[in-house]
């Protein structure tokens, strides 16, 4: 193995030595990963996290500043990341735990009729957003980004993505009045 520095390292994977990066990872992934497994607890969501990670780190080359090594980035990114992940499986599980409580027990087919509907004109008035507001209600509402995240994503501000999913929700919430008042 090359005794160059994570410094060296850095600036040349930065001119796009994938060697370099390479050995970035090969020195860097043991505590990356055990960043991400302390918090996820699982191997196969800490390894998701863990490549996510040295992706987002690839990416971002050319902004890191790093003073001598670029394992602190690293776990930082790797914490986030792992964050990131437990809440967006934290909200899949209590979306999943919702759709199993909405299941008709016995006679109650009206309600889960009514429960289609709901979704059905859910799926309808997001389509009648615009393209931003769909996007911003995937990357955030489905797929648990945060604002951070989804704004970078679309080149918007924070507050632009907070504001946007304010109103987002409160058109959706409306729209879902209307339809309970109807049924």
């Amino acid at each position: 193995m090359d005794d160059a520095t994570d410094r060296s390292l850095t600036a040349r994977a930065r001119a796009g030595d994938r060697g370099a990066f390479g050995q970035l990872y090969d020195r860097h992934v043991r505590p990356v990963y055990g960043q991400a497994y302390g918090i996820l607890g699982d191997h196969a969501a800490a390894e998701d996290a863990t490549q996510e990670t040295f992706v987002t780190a690839w990416r971002k080359l050319p902004t890191i500043t790093t003073e001598d090594s670029l394992l602190p980035w690293l776990l930082v990114t790797a914490r986030y990341t792992a964050l990131n992940a437990r809440r967006a499986a934290q909200r899949r599980r209590l979306h999943d735990d919702a759709l199993t409580d909405d299941l008709p027990a016995g006679d109650d087919v009206e309600r889960a009729a009514a429960n289609v509907r709901v979704r059905e004109e859910i799926a309808r008035a997001v389509a009648r957003l615009s393209e931003v507001d769909r996007t911003l209600y995937e990357l955030c509402l489905e797929d648990g980004l945060t604002y951070a995240e989804a704004a970078e994503r679309l080149g918007l501000t924070h507050a632009s993505v907070r504001n946007r999913l304010s109103r987002l929700r409160a058109t959706l919430r409306a729209d879902l009045r209307a339809i309970r008042e109807t049924t």
